[in-house]
């Protein structure tokens, strides 16, 4: 089981429908400013940003599946940032909750300062312990609606321009989203029958593709014969259980992928707002671009890059790790799993994977993505080292 991170977060429980500017001429697009970012194994990215009038840089999780802007309660404990209770509630893959805001604060990213911001206030320990590293808040509406942003996969830099007209590259797909606070697009599906049907796009979520059960059995785009496999998905309100299987074509624009890794979403809260949407397609397929994502024209360029051809990760292992107290935790096993028939544990300290002794989750999580393989692990069980000989699924 792959650890994956879906951030897609719906502020309130109304329409927050973007206005476009309307321009007699509309000036070029200017450039502000540039700032790398960490991405992810599953393409999520991480950058670093200073809120408001502290000085120490927090990390934040580029998401263009939030509705608004976001900080950790953890972090507002530690730096003292005062908080206030509202009626709003914000709905994600977890569930569902009201929530306390900050309001009218700054955002300050190196020559760009974002302004008269309100950031709702979410616990992201859980997300800390997936990415390895501690997570203060995440970007969502509130930035990307306010410039046209470039996303170089290829380079990890990040370009941020002034609302106007701007050239995309020579040889790229421009694609017209429905844009309320979410960009919202069409996307064609072939596995047991053809299906069109529009979909979320979100970098906050490292998967491909996630559907809603109800449309997957609605469509009955799915083929009867072949099994999804248990696993779970780690979203803005808590861990939720799912499965995973393949979609035998998958078409974005002018680009079709095939046998694409899927999950399938026992959506209880509606947050996928289906019969509307299906559900999400996520950075694992949006990292297979350069994007410029441009809001104000309510368009999303996309232009492949070095990681267009690889590979998808079809191995299943049925377990869960997380960092917790600078240790790599095993914290759940399905029932009958690889992980489960190994012999592995809940609470047992991964040391090593392979010859790789980084202690680096990110690096130990790469070395499980090797399907129907024989993979060696050292934990500590017990406080004694024992050797574990996992051997991997796979979803196909």
């Amino acid at each position: 089981m792959r650890i994956v991170l879906i951030l897609f977060c719906c502020v309130g429980i109304f329409n927050c429908s973007f206005a476009q500017t309307k321009f007699a001429v509309q000036p070029n697009a200017q450039l502000i400013t540039s700032f790398p970012f960490i991405q992810y194994p599953g393409g999520e990215i991480l950058l670093q940003a200073r809120f408001d009038t502290i000085s120490t840089p927090f990390n934040f999780v580029l998401d263009t599946g939030s509705g608004g802007i976001s900080l950790d309660s953890a972090t507002c404990a530690e730096f003292n940032i005062p908080t206030r209770q509202t009626d709003t509630t914000i709905a994600g893959i977890g569930g569902m909750r009201k929530v306390h805001y900050v309001f009218d604060k700054a955002i300050k990213f190196k020559g760009l300062t974002v302004d008269s911001l309100n950031f709702h206030i979410n616990d992201y320990e859980m997300l800390s312990a997936v990415y390895g590293q501690k997570i203060d808040g995440i970007i969502g509406y509130s930035f990307f609606s306010k410039y046209i942003v470039k996303i170089n996969y290829d380079s990890s830099i990040i370009n941020v321009y002034s609302i106007g007209k701007i050239e995309y590259p020579l040889g790229s797909n421009t694609l017209k989203p429905i844009f309320t606070s979410l960009p919202v697009q069409f996307v064609k599906l072939q596995d047991r029958r053809k299906v069109g049907f529009n979909f979320y796009f979100d970098t906050g979520a490292g998967l491909c593709l996630l559907m809603s059960k109800k449309f997957a059995t609605d469509s009955s785009i799915l083929k009867t014969r072949r099994k999804p496999v248990t696993t779970s998905a780690e979203g803005l309100l808590g861990s939720t259980p799912m499965q995973i299987t393949i979609i035998k074509k998958l078409k974005l624009g002018r680009y079709t992928f095939k046998n694409v890794p899927t999950y399938i979403y026992d959506d209880v809260y509606n947050v996928t707002s289906y019969p509307f949407t299906a559900g999400l397609i996520g950075s694992e397929l949006f990292r297979r671009f350069n994007v410029i994502i441009n809001y104000p024209a309510r368009e999303i360029n996309l232009m492949p890059n070095r990681y267009f051809g690889q590979s998808f990760d079809y191995s299943y292992t049925g377990l869960r790790m997380y960092l917790i107290d600078n240790k790599i935790l095993i914290q759940e096993i399905v029932p009958g799993s690889p992980a489960d028939k190994s012999g592995l544990r809940v609470d047992d300290e991964v040391i090593a994977i392979k010859n790789n002794f980084t202690q680096n989750i990110r690096s130990f999580r790469n070395e499980l993505q090797e399907e129907n393989s024989t993979i060696r692990l050292i934990i500590r069980r017990n406080e004694e080292l024992e050797t574990v000989m996992l051997k991997t699924g796979s979803i196909r």
